[in-house]
């Protein structure tokens, strides 16, 4: 998918043939005023796709749109080739897609362990093999299993919402806004354990401010403007293109 292949009036990029999560041509916003304008946005399975822009862009609208906290006025959503356009956030979650928000994403008096377990309440089969493969991924949650949410760091904290998301054992894992707030070392650390989520299968959907370095890792990149799509490529032909680095990437 190219830059050039989208319609120079429109912006819409084309839809991957194998795309896993796809919302297309989303209209709508909160009350009588539109956010989104025909926007689209698509993950392949197994990928990582980045949602950038500028604030105030619509891009954690767009993702919202996408998971069902945002009604539609027009265009739709479909997963694995379903239309989901009519179902409730927790019918999507029972569906394979899991949604961690930027804030309020872990129960801080609860351990780690009682976070984990909270993941999978939708699940009616054993839950220890999960919650052992997310220790895995994040060996620090392991360590910490015992102790409140509360008292970690604000990168264990996002990496117990990211665990617990995953106890679901979802097709698409949707991230808004993972590393506000944490340190560049703990950044690079979260979009790490992200590439490793992705290399088990599982599909990125990814809104991010700090855009050079989420685009660096993605498989492709939307960057909306004003909520609708200006420009989707590779995110490393995003990163080259002298136009998207003037205007959103600093230089």
């Amino acid at each position: 998918m190219s830059a050039t292949d989208i319609d120079t009036e429109s912006h819409i990029p084309p839809v991957p043939d194998d795309a896993v999560l796809v919302g297309e041509r989303m209209t709508g916003g909160y009350g009588g005023a539109d956010i989104l304008h025909s926007c689209t946005i698509a993950v392949e399975r197994g990928k990582i796709a980045v949602v950038v822009g500028p604030n105030g862009a619509g891009k954690s609208t767009a993702m919202k749109a996408v998971f069902g906290m945002l009604p539609l006025r027009e265009g739709s959503v479909r997963l694995e080739g379903r239309d989901i356009t009519g179902l409730t956030p927790q019918a999507r979650v029972a569906e394979g897609m899991a949604f961690v928000p930027q804030n309020n994403n872990i129960f801080p008096s609860m351990t780690v362990r009682e976070n984990l377990e909270m993941g999978a309440f939708l699940r009616r089969d054993g839950i220890a093999e999960t919650m052992q493969q997310v220790y895995e991924l994040f060996p620090i949650l392991g360590e910490k299993r015992e102790q409140p949410t509360g008292e970690l760091s604000g990168g264990q904290r996002q990496q117990v919402a990211v665990g617990r998301a995953l106890m679901t054992r979802p097709s698409v894992l949707m991230l808004d806004e993972p590393t506000a707030g944490v340190s560049p070392i703990v950044m690079d650390e979260l979009f790490d354990r992200i590439i490793e989520v992705a290399r088990t299968g599982i599909s990125i959907l990814m809104v991010e401010q700090n855009a050079r370095q989420a685009l660096a890792i993605a498989d492709t990149g939307y960057v909306m403007v004003q909520g609708r799509n200006r420009f989707t490529d590779t995110g490393q032909a995003l990163l080259a293109d002298p136009e998207v680095r003037k205007s959103f990437l600093g230089g």
